[in-house]
């Protein structure tokens, strides 16, 4: 499939949606938590004598895009283009109600060309608001992902975190408190909350 109809059959799809989001039995599920300013030495260290499995290390780079009137942050959705090591993915999420973990209904197309699409998205009238670089390692452990990311460029001032996902809070919560942590470590932050609180401003969004 090309990436022009891949491009295509999202934006109808997402057009078809009114608030609430539409949902379906086949939607993907994205429910995770930060932990900020981790011992990653440490971390890593106890990651490794519980069997964990290292699946990544390499730079990511993101930018998030809207429509020209905002509709998309608005309604609490998400559009983003990621190069993730040579792999690169194109992303709509939507916003879920969870004040305990950052949850989304996410879906995912894997593209051929990251500067390809970006002509796309821009030809077709969205626009870029946000450009984030970092170095991701990846962990799998019982079930969930947990990745140390460190922001590069304008971002650098963000320390350091741990993020951990799952299928549930259960199993993210379980894998936090067997690396040290207690749940009120786990925030259910997004990049832009990260910003926030590292510079007070809400500029962002």
């Amino acid at each position: 499939m090309s990436i022009l109809i891949i491009v295509m059959f999202i934006i109808i799809a997402y057009g078809a949606c009114n608030e609430p989001p539409c949902q379906n039995e086949s939607d993907m599920t994205e429910i995770e938590v930060k932990i900020l300013e981790v011992d990653r030495v440490a971390v890593e260290k106890r990651l490794v004598a519980l069997g964990a499995v290292k699946v990544f290390d390499d730079e990511i780079h993101a930018i998030y895009y809207d429509l020209p009137d905002s509709g998309l942050k608005t309604s609490g959705r998400t559009l983003r283009l990621r190069k993730e090591g040579s792999k690169t993915v194109l992303a709509f999420k939507s916003h879920r109600e969870n004040t305990a973990a950052k949850e989304r209904e996410e879906h995912e197309v894997e593209i051929s060309s990251f500067e390809d699409m970006k002509t796309i998205l821009d030809g077709l009238g969205y626009i870029p608001w946000l450009e984030m670089r970092k170095h991701r390692t990846s962990y799998k452990l019982r079930g969930t992902h947990l990745e140390f990311d460190r922001y590069c460029g304008h971002y650098a001032y963000i320390p350091e975190f741990l993020e951990i996902e799952g299928n549930n809070l259960e199993s993210i919560y379980s894998v936090a408190e067997t690396l040290g942590f207690s749940k009120q470590d786990c925030s259910p932050w997004d990049a832009t909350d990260l910003i926030g609180h590292y510079t007070g401003l809400d500029t962002v969004r």
